[in-house]
């Protein structure tokens, strides 16, 4: 199969344009130099609250007066975390079309105003308790849509202003603006947090307010405008956002307790959101190729480029997501605790402590993305992917208390790896489409890079719990009674769902003290046995192993996905000349 084979049935004049067929006179232009900067404030912003939130959420829970790790409160903590980025992958295919059909500089200027109206409208939340949770979490949605307007159509608006000599160069900034968002995003959180939490969502609107009149004021529709838009494909569009809402819901549900379960695996509500999710999607599959003007067209996967960046994109986002939520857990749960650091620390110390992995980006981006305009997309690509592989080997073989230069110089190299990648895979994507597309795919991009985050949560997170659940209850027991507390109670705190553990440690609370504060125990307790047991090393010490194995399980999953991705990214062919 060829890089550039038109999709059937489209006429020659109408098909695949390479470098030029489509371009006006780019140089000297300095047009392309603000939308270059515009855009990349944009999908920085976009992905920077996918992240900054998380970090935040101790503060904002106590700032709404609500305890996340209550019975019954799981949910709340796991909307707030997880539907930003259920959104975004399931709208942002449908918003690329529509600015494929409308514009795409009107899209995404719409973008940036719906996102700043939900941010103003988060910070000024004016309930608590359960209606304060739910207050974010449906602006939260909201801010999604607006962000997925931002992420759909900026690596459109680029491509249509770059010529295909500098695409590479500008997308690679654009990416690595967003990519980076991701992690400095938990830095970020951690500060804000600190001074008050509503600054979380303060800090999006000024330069949301100045991004939009930016955007109002300087971008312009540069691609050729097509005289017969079309007609919006009603019934893709709710095939595809109902079957992948109901899977990516289904998967959200599924790594909660479930009645006496310890995940929701087996609940009937997330077997029937699955089986139907899959129904949809493969009747949205059906439309597609039958309907005469498809939201997405089907026929683009027949372009060998399009197809296998968009593989490895996917790939690469189930593994970036697994191991950025592992991570996360490894350096609160255990090594910052062991190093000295209180819980209430963690969370901050955690996204400093993987500033490393965002410098990888920053640097590797931008200079990936300008060679590959010279040399040509697969190899860097497909080195990066190679690279990220064997940064996950490195993570597999240091122990569980590392020494952090080595911890340090491994998340550096993973960082690059991605940097390599993700800059020339996303600007072979983009060049290898007719130009009346690309709209549709960037967001089919966007969408695979979400849809893989949220599916690496749910596979990795619960494959962690099963580890913990088969080790940790008994650990759990044997600690806690050799401390002096009751049989009775400890073995009913070791049945509580390791889920509510786990999160403890991300959100940064001490998890002992969370599990047995309520029963009053630890007043009751020798003062030396109370301090022990909340100490920064006992819990460390007790979930060292099962996490260590959890770890091997995932990264060794993570490495065979980097290894196939790789393999995708070479099957792209070479670029035109």
């Amino acid at each position: 199969m060829s890089d550039h084979v038109r999709p059937a049935g489209r006429p020659a004049t109408a098909g695949h344009e390479v470098a030029g067929a489509d371009e006006p006179n780019h140089r000297g232009d300095r047009y392309k130099w603000i939308a270059l900067s515009n855009t990349s404030l944009g999908a920085f912003m976009a992905v920077l609250d996918g992240s900054i939130v998380i970090i935040a959420l101790p503060a904002i829970f106590r700032g709404i007066g609500l305890n996340p790790l209550a019975p019954g409160n799981i949910g709340y903590l796991l909307w707030m975390i997880m539907g930003y980025i259920l959104v975004t992958a399931v709208v942002v295919v449908t918003v690329g079309r529509l600015g494929d059909m409308f514009g795409r500089v009107r899209m995404y200027n719409l973008g940036f105003v719906v996102f700043t109206a939900a941010s103003i409208t988060l910070s000024v939340d004016p309930l608590r308790g359960d209606g304060g949770a739910l207050w974010l979490i449906l602006w939260r949605l909201v801010q999604a849509v607006g962000g997925s307007m931002l992420m759909a159509n900026s690596a459109a608006i680029l491509t249509d202003a770059f010529p295909a000599t500098e695409r590479g160069m500008a997308l690679g900034v654009n990416q690595i603006s967003a990519l980076s968002g991701q992690f400095i995003g938990l830095v970020a959180g951690g500060l804000l947090a600190a001074w008050d939490w509503r600054a979380v969502f303060w800090v999006n609107v000024p330069f949301g307010v100045f991004g939009t009149v930016w955007a109002y004021r300087s971008l312009r529709e540069t691609a050729a405008r097509n005289p017969h838009r079309g007609r919006v494909d009603w019934w893709g569009n709710i095939t595809f956002a109902s079957g992948l809402g109901l899977i990516l819901v289904a998967i959200t549900y599924g790594i909660q307790p479930y009645g006496n379960q310890t995940m929701g695996w087996g609940s009937p509500m997330v077997i029937t959101g699955l089986a139907a999710g899959c129904a949809l999607l493969v009747v949205f599959g059906v439309i597609e190729v039958r309907v005469a003007q498809p939201m997405f067209s089907i026929g683009l996967f027949r372009i060998r480029a399009f197809t296998a960046g968009t593989i490895s994109a996917l790939l690469a986002a189930i593994a970036r997501g697994g191991m950025q939520f592992m991570l996360i857990i490894w350096l609160q749960g255990i090594w910052l605790p062991l190093h000295g650091y209180s819980y209430t620390a963690t969370p901050l110390w955690a996204g400093i402590c993987l500033l490393p992995l965002t410098a990888g980006f920053l640097i590797a981006g931008p200079i990936s993305g300008r060679l590959s305009d010279r040399f040509g997309a697969r190899g860097f690509a497909t080195g990066g992917m190679l690279l990220f592989g064997a940064s996950f080997v490195g993570l597999i073989l240091i122990p569980v208390d590392f020494s952090y230069p080595v911890f340090a110089l491994l998340v550096l190299l993973n960082g690059i790896g991605q940097g390599m990648f993700s800059a020339p895979n996303t600007a072979s994507i983009m060049s290898a489409v007719p130009a009346a597309q690309r709209g549709a795919a960037s967001g089919m991009r966007s969408t695979f890079q979400n849809a893989g985050m949220s599916l690496s949560i749910g596979v990795f997170f619960s494959l962690l719990i099963v580890g913990l659940r088969s080790s940790l209850p008994g650990v759990l027991l044997r600690g806690l009674t050799a401390q002096g507390v009751p049989e009775v109670l400890a073995r009913h705190v070791a049945d509580l769902p390791p889920v509510s553990t786990i999160f403890a440690a991300f959100l940064g609370y001490n998890p002992v003290q969370t599990m047995l504060g309520p029963s009053g125990i630890l007043t009751r307790l020798p003062r030396g046995s109370a301090e022990l047991l909340t100490g920064k090393e006992f819990f460390p010490h007790l979930i060292a192993g099962a996490v260590h194995h959890g770890l091997v399980v995932v990264f060794t999953a993570a490495a065979v996905m980097a290894v196939v991705a790789a393999a995708a990214s070479l099957m792209r062919g070479r670029a035109p000349r």
